[in-house]
């Protein structure tokens, strides 16, 4: 005889295997036409006949809101390296074992398995777009494999007349497009390559990236010194021992297909090799005698031919790219992540450049005050760690990012750590009023320093190497599609929770935003912020409250 268990729970609960959800009813919810509101039908059963008796079950949705209603099912995860050696208590768990990550589409038909004193669910997403304003209804149905019924759960949602403002955060999270030829196994550029990619695009917008990394020649970003990545290089270069000429068919390509997404600003991979700036990334070159390697780690980053080649080709490729989508939605990089010790090496690599650069973005991570203070970066993308120091002197127009080194206090969206902390970047962006916001791993199936190919369903964590779920964002599907995560929704939440501020803004203006803000969440910074999911519901309901006499 099998026991089943069932209960609704919010989308910010990650539902351990060994430990019992909290129960959350949906209540009311009131949405924004546009906007999408997440929750968990979280399910386990008991069975003491070996298995003798099914253990599965099946999900039925009516209503008037059954249309909008899509379905996933939350999958674990090996999580072998949870976290780096040093912590806080803000984890879920520290010790490797399986994880809730992987959101895998499911069909309504489908048939759902329930494992015996272990805690799954699936997870549910309300589209409100897909519905007109007014009053929706949803009711869920659970039976057995006989129809007989199990649970039942019911409840109204109401559609505002009201949309959240686009979003104006910029946005990047590092696309690999070397990744996606080498989990597929499908030559660089084939027709195959480019409809994976356009499918990997696709899930990058829905992800708010509005920014996206692109391979004018193959990015030398966690590259061993001395090792490669595979070659993802757009532009032809050719050289006929005299003169250096472009082709951009397929940049071009790449352009269009990106903006077919929406996404309207294009980054350019970086001029200089990670870790001091001291070489030219990988670039082939079409020669007279056939194709070579004429740039790479054994080319010094300056003084030489690459000054040179650089010296041709930045003008054609911004002649280009302004033509494509205007120079003022083209973002250039040096060299990521400068340290004080390299600093010397980082300033000459772009005196190079920097004419030639004079007239558009140039950003690059950081996380040392002095190197801005010099003048040798001047757009930084602060780590969040490192972030207040800026603030405190008066830098505006930041960015910030995190990623592995960001282990302690700040937000981050390792797996290990519960969604509230990935969320919550939502409403530090708009208090900080930031500019942008950068990952390097949307899609980074590698493991560190580019040694080898990683299986991202099996490797988490780029070999063990960095806390499971730093590296990517979403799963390479079978198909070719990208398959998402709890972590990628808990970041669609975030933007959608700075989109609220930021239209709250538009009605009463910053300092009074900033005074609800506070009145729900305290004196946040990066390090000191609303540890519970409370906190967001709190915050919904204030600004709903405040936005009602103006007929939202």
């Amino acid at each position: 005889m099998t026991h089943y268990e069932f209960l609704l729970t919010d989308s910010l609960e990650k539902v351990l295997p060994d430990h019992r959800p909290e129960a959350v009813l949906p209540g009311t919810p009131r949405l924004f036409q546009n906007q999408r509101w997440s929750f968990q039908l979280a399910y386990t059963c008991q069975n003491d006949d070996f298995g003798g008796s099914p253990t599965t079950f099946r999900l039925q949705c009516s209503g008037s809101a059954a249309g909008a209603l899509s379905l996933l099912c939350v999958e674990l995860v090996p999580c072998d390296y949870p976290c780096h050696g040093t912590w806080d208590d803000d984890y879920l768990t520290t010790r490797p074992g399986l994880l809730p990550d992987l959101l895998r589409p499911a069909e309504w038909d489908e048939t759902f398995k329930a494992v015996p004193a272990q805690w799954r669910s699936l997870w549910l997403t309300l589209d409100a777009s897909l519905l007109p304003p007014g009053p929706a209804s949803v009711q869920l149905d659970v039976t057995d494999p006989d129809g007989g019924a199990l649970a039942s759960f019911a409840f109204d949602a109401e559609i505002l007349e009201q949309k959240l403002p686009p979003q104006t955060l910029l946005q990047t999270q590092w696309f690999h497009a070397d990744c996606l030829a080498d989990y597929y196994h499908v030559p660089v550029f084939s027709e195959e390559h480019w409809r994976i990619l356009d499918n990997f695009m696709k899930s990058a917008a829905e992800h708010g990236i509005n920014m996206l990394l692109t391979p004018v020649f193959t990015p030398p970003l966690d590259t061993a010194k001395g090792g490669e990545r595979t070659t993802v290089q757009l532009v032809d270069v050719f050289f006929d021992g005299s003169e250096w000429s472009f082709g951009f068919d397929r940049l071009r390509r790449w352009v269009e297909m990106a903006r077919s997404h929406g996404i309207t600003e294009i980054e350019v991979a970086h001029l200089f090799t990670q870790w001091g700036a001291e070489f030219a990334p990988k670039i082939l070159v079409q020669t007279p005698s056939g194709t070579e390697k004429r740039f790479g780690w054994h080319t010094p980053a300056v003084g030489g031919e690459y000054t040179r080649f650089l010296r041709a080709f930045l003008p054609a490729l911004k002649a280009e790219l302004d033509e494509l989508v205007g120079l003022e939605h083209v973002w250039f990089h040096i060299s990521d992540e400068p340290h004080d010790h390299e600093k010397e090496t980082y300033a000459a690599a772009k005196a190079t450049v920097a004419d030639l650069l004079a007239d558009c973005h140039v950003i690059d991570a950081l996380s040392s005050y002095d190197i801005y203070r010099e003048g040798i970066v001047e757009k930084p993308v602060v780590c969040n760690d490192h972030i207040q120091t800026f603030v405190d002197h008066g830098v505006t127009g930041l960015w910030t990012y995190y990623c592995t080194v960001q282990a302690i206090s700040v937000p981050n969206r390792f797996m290990a750590m519960p969604s509230t902390r990935t969320r919550i970047m939502g409403a530090l962006l708009y208090r900080y009023d930031l500019e942008g916001f950068l990952h390097w791993g949307f899609n980074f199936y590698n493991t560190q320093r580019s040694v080898r190919a990683i299986d991202p369903f099996r490797v988490t964590d780029a070999g063990e190497a960095f806390p499971s779920g730093d590296a990517f964002l979403v799963y390479p599907a079978p198909d070719g599609t990208a398959w998402g995560s709890i972590r990628g929704e808990a970041h669609k939440e975030a933007l959608q929770d700075l989109r609220l501020l930021r239209l709250c803004e538009s009605r009463i203006g910053r300092e009074r935003t900033l005074e609800l803000l506070r009145s729900v969440g305290g004196d946040m910074s990066f390090t000191d912020y609303p540890r519970t999911r409370a906190f967001f519901a709190r915050l919904w309901d204030a600004v709903l409250a405040q936005l009602e006499p103006q007929e939202i």
